[in-house]
């Protein structure tokens, strides 16, 4: 017999290394042997990164005291059909609104992730990366309203990052969608690989045990009869 199979898989994943930015104040990712073939006859890599660091899942726990914790999710949140919404073309600390959403509106729907295209993962690396394009609380709201519980994107935060302030809007979109019980995908990559397509995404996170969030290895694939 014969079945459905996984046809192209698409990493949506930066690799984690020292470089890896992180969010201003958070900390940074070392990575360092910590046995070797040389010495011990194996190699083992000792890591220490916080939570949030590199393609990250957000849980409500995240902004939210009583909120659910990353291993008490329901696994259904990082598996499913996406849909990209295509937002290129915004400014540095460009909003994007309900307006930007118009042409995936009918698609959105209780079961599916949205994962916001701004291309702002060619900045991955550079100072303009934390310039990034952002979600209004407004358009967050209205994706809950749809019953989207999974919203990524190609950038370091939801919500606009300000180095040494407060975001104009606060964490509205975080708040939003955190506090629907939904979860944040952040720092994803490579959805222009995407574009035109259905695909299903899936963005598990590590098991943490009380953690506000988890590292994923995100991935796309296409299932075919």
């Amino acid at each position: 017999m014969t079945g459905p199979r996984i046809g192209r898989v698409v990493d949506l994943s930066h690799p984690l290394e020292d470089a890896t930015p992180v969010y201003p104040g958070d900390p940074v990712a070392r990575l360092r042997p910590a046995a070797t073939l040389a010495v011990e006859g194996y190699n083992v890599l000792h890591v220490r990164m916080g939570s949030q660091t590199g393609t990250h899942v957000d849980a409500p726990y995240h902004f939210l005291e009583d909120g659910a914790r990353i291993d008490e999710l329901p696994l259904e949140l990082f598996l499913g059909p996406a849909v990209v919404a295509d937002v290129r073309g915004k400014p540095p600390h460009g909003r994007i609104g309900w307006a930007d959403l118009a042409p995936c509106a009918e698609r959105l729907a209780p079961g599916r992730m949205l994962l916001l295209w701004t291309g702002w993962d060619r900045h991955w690396g550079t100072d303009a990366y934390l310039d990034h394009p952002f979600l209004t609380g407004e358009a967050a709201e209205r994706l809950v309203a749809a019953g989207v519980r999974t919203v990524g994107l190609d950038a370091l935060s939801l919500d606009e990052t300000v180095v040494g302030g407060e975001p104009a809007e606060g964490f509205a979109a975080h708040l939003a969608v955190l506090g629907a019980g939904g979860v944040i995908v952040e720092n994803l990559r490579g959805l222009d690989a995407l574009a035109g397509s259905d695909p299903i995404v899936s963005v598990l996170p590590l098991r943490l045990a009380g953690a506000d969030g988890a590292p994923v290895r995100a991935v796309a694939f296409d299932v075919e009869a």
